[in-house]
């Protein structure tokens, strides 16, 4: 038949004859369809499968993706670092101000003794000495209430270290307006106005640690304006990180505390004794002058005064 493979040229099975493996040598089918097992490649043959190993190098795209993810996560910490401090920063502030504003509230409610009361319970000393023993006296109870505030925190709670503070620096400031005002009374230089207006007068000299000049009537001015209450503020944060000390533990903050107190009270007391030298009116001199009023609910503020010794 036409077409057909001449008889000579078909091939016969012999017996014996190896047949070899039914889809060709080496498990190829032929050379055009390549491999039709798995693993298994022949010679000068390419693979088209995904190579597994690159060798520790990122896969392709990884890097940008991990840039991304870092950049978001640190704009991120950022963030939440910006956002902890604008709040703590706020509620600081809102702290300081409600301590200033205790301390305003408490500045009409200081107990004071005037030159004559002051003159019986000391006799026979003048100005000077009475002086010593007014600086003395408060310097004892601003040491005392230090180390008080120091052995309550014998063992820090950081939640009640805000409110140990604030106490130590009402009481220390309570005490440290009663001496500036007396020593204003030892010296002859009372300021004008009613019990609300020399309060305004001894928080401003207090704040400012400088003695009222009531030659100049900007330095008693009865009126809580914003510079005066920016002086406070300051003044009690100067306070404040002066007061961190008091907070060590193991009764080192109650040595720390009186010492730093006492020092402090002094310090405070040199600064208004030598501003009020200089505008000082005899005793002698003085016109009678109408006693003090007394506050509506007084601060108890004990008259402390100093043993032997007491310098």
């Amino acid at each position: 038949m036409t077409g057909s493979t001449p008889p000579r040229k078909r091939r016969f099975p012999f017996p014996g004859a190896d047949k070899g493996p039914s889809d060709g040598p080496h498990g190829v089918r032929d050379d055009e369809r390549g491999s039709s097992g798995q693993g298994v490649v022949p010679a000068g043959s390419a693979s088209l499968e995904a190579t597994g190993d690159r060798g520790g190098l990122p896969a392709p795209g990884a890097a940008p993706v991990a840039r991304r993810r870092a950049a978001v996560v640190r704009d991120k910490a950022v963030d939440l670092a910006r956002e902890g401090v604008r709040k703590g920063g706020g509620r600081a502030r809102a702290g300081l101000a409600h301590l200033t504003d205790r301390v305003i509230e408490l500045a009409p409610r200081v107990p004071v003794r005037d030159l004559r009361t002051l003159r019986r319970q000391f006799p026979g000393l003048g100005p000077e000495q009475l002086a010593d023993k007014l600086v003395a006296g408060a310097a004892h109870a601003t040491s005392t209430v230090g180390a008080g505030i120091g052995a309550a925190a014998m063992m820090p709670v950081p939640l009640a270290m805000p409110t140990e503070i604030a106490a130590e620096i009402t009481g220390v400031a309570a005490i440290e307006l009663k001496l500036i005002a007396e020593l204003h009374e030892v010296y002859g230089v009372r300021p004008p106005g009613n019990l609300k207006d020399r309060s305004t007068a001894y928080l401003r000299s207090w704040s400012g640690e400088r003695g009222v000049d009531v030659l100049k009537p900007a330095s008693f001015n009865g009126a809580l304006g914003g510079q005066m209450k920016r002086e406070l503020r300051q003044q009690i944060m100067k306070r404040m990180v002066r007061d961190l000390p008091n907070l060590m533990p193991f009764l080192v903050g109650a040595a720390v505390g009186a010492l730093m107190n006492r020092r402090d009270t002094k310090k405070l007391a040199a600064k208004v004794r030598t501003d009020l030298r200089k505008i000082q009116v005899p005793w002698d001199a003085l016109p009678a002058l109408p006693p003090l009023e007394k506050p509506e609910n007084p601060l108890p503020i004990g008259d402390e005064t100093p043993g032997p010794s007491e310098d």
